[in-house]
């Protein structure tokens, strides 16, 4: 097997009150579902149990959430998305959640509620941006995409196809995300939606890792026992909030041990659990990895508060971890699925390959409890977003 890189910090960081973790109750969660299960594009996105590739590492049980199919978009983020359209609209009306549904949010009842088509302005390097878009365009809403610098041009013009209007900007995403808020704020009947969260924005990106829940629930009950780890990726750390959120709450007398992966060049989280003091920390400057998704360099406050106090480890990751996630996932033993998990969405694949079968990780595989009794649940969150990039990768040995 290749051989790779990451750096890993067990968190010995003190424990804090846990304001954040009620954000991701079983119950919040399924509302988020039952909202979710009213979309005529909805379905269950499949768990692919890894049987082959368990015996192989010598482990228990590998699973692992298979994004690829949400809503036909390739990617999870739309989960994220479309919920919070929906709790803002339901905000605007004064109505709960729970009475608001697809049928209505695309009904002319709603035009004659809501009286104004309302602008969801976001920031994005692909998946999440496409999310909101398209959300937007099926409940007759208007959308605004910024993207940072080295996002490709087939990621635009998805975005595009959805009825938004998005530019490629000269700036990273954490950037992005400042014009986002600035120009939204110039424009009445404008919110952004956003996955991070910052001091005085913190309601909608609480939504979105509600929104993200809707992928755990699902997992939990497809994986039909308790999870003993749970690996998840991370950008600004809102699908890693939500996840080891609501795996938390449903386990709260015997959670799994919980680990957080980031690309090197935006290893915020990591960079907070090295400082040590439980403070955030933030990466700045020009993000050059394959992990488009994950190049965020400014953590979302709300969820850090979750990781801190749950998280066992958090690794800062090399692409080529994440190169190997995608050729174990594309080009799978004799017996198992094939999975196509796009640059984002491979990386804990290839963390855990890498654990199991590469001896300067034995003293992490030994922190972690990692053997033949371990059941491992792990999230591909994109599809080959990059058809090109993930052939080069995959089938042409490529880095990028």
């Amino acid at each position: 097997m290749e051989k790779t890189n990451f750096k890993w910090k067990i968190n010995t960081m003190p424990k804090t009150e846990d304001k954040n973790l009620s954000i991701m109750s079983v119950e919040e969660v399924e509302r988020a579902k039952r909202f979710h299960k009213s979309f005529p594009q909805y379905s269950e996105t499949p768990l692919v149990d890894l049987k082959e590739l368990a015996k192989y590492l010598g482990i228990g049980k590998v699973c692992i959430k298979d994004e690829s199919y949400r809503f036909g978009l390739n990617a999870f983020k739309v989960l994220g998305g479309s919920y919070a359209i929906g709790r803002h609209i339901a905000d605007e009306l004064g109505r709960d959640i729970s009475t608001i549904d697809y049928k209505y949010l695309t009904s002319d009842e709603l035009k004659k509620d809501l009286g104004n088509v309302v602008t969801f302005f976001s920031a994005t390097d692909g998946n999440h941006g496409r999310g909101v878009a398209w959300a937007a365009n099926k409940l007759g809403q208007k959308c605004v995409i910024y993207m940072p610098k080295g996002s490709t041009e087939r990621r635009l013009k998805a975005i595009q196809a959805e009825n938004a209007t998005a530019t490629i900007e000269e700036m990273n995403y954490d950037d992005c995300v400042r014009k986002a808020a600035a120009e939204s704020a110039k424009i009445p009947h404008s919110v952004v939606i956003q996955d991070t969260a910052w001091e005085g924005y913190e309601k909608i990106p609480s939504w979105i890792m509600q929104g993200y829940g809707t992928m755990g629930l699902e997992a939990a009950e497809q994986f039909g026992e308790r999870p003993t780890h749970i690996f998840v990726q991370a950008g600004v750390g809102s699908l890693a909030g939500g996840m080891v959120g609501f795996f938390a709450n449903k386990y709260k007398d015997n959670p799994p041990i919980m680990v957080v992966v980031e690309t090197s060049v935006a290893d915020c989280l990591y960079q907070g659990a090295v400082k040590n003091t439980g403070d955030i920390s933030i990466v700045g400057g020009d993000m050059d990895s394959i992990m488009a998704g994950l190049c965020c360099g400014e953590p979302n406050i709300t969820s850090w508060d979750i990781l801190k106090n749950h998280v066992t480890c958090f690794i800062s990751a090399e692409d080529d971890v994440t190169r190997l996630g995608m050729r174990i996932l594309g080009a799978p033993l004799k017996g198992d699925t094939q999975v196509v998990s796009g640059e984002s969405g491979a990386v804990t694949t290839g963390v855990l390959a890498s654990i199991m079968t590469d001896e300067k990780y034995a003293d992490l595989k030994k922190e972690l409890k990692l053997n033949s009794n371990s059941k491992v649940l792990l999230f591909s969150t994109e599809g080959n977003t990059d058809p090109e990039r993930y052939e080069n990768i995959v089938w042409g040995g490529k880095d990028r």
